[in-house]
């Protein structure tokens, strides 16, 4: 039996202005798999660190640090990721 494990993520609220279309996108689809739209967004925005240029763009960062510590990543995943 595999056991759940908790979530442990920070969260903070954002107050974002975004078209009809958009909004309307994350509500259909969090409908259609279930998720919350909540889970929707995360999933999706934690894909954008899959683009080989936005790794490239935060190794070009002079201080990328910060950056890191942000994105929960360390230099190892910028190299395994590009």
């Amino acid at each position: 039996m595999r056991f759940i494990q908790p979530k442990n993520r920070k969260m903070q609220k954002v107050s974002w202005e975004l078209p009809d279309k958009n909004i309307a996108i994350v509500k259909y689809y969090a409908e259609y798999t279930g998720y919350s739209e909540e889970e929707v967004l995360e999933t999706f925005l934690d894909n954008i660190l899959e683009d080989p240029e936005f790794i490239q763009h935060i190794e070009a960062k002079r201080n990328n640090k910060r950056i890191l510590k942000d994105l929960e990543m360390d230099s190892d995943d910028l190299q395994t990721t590009s």
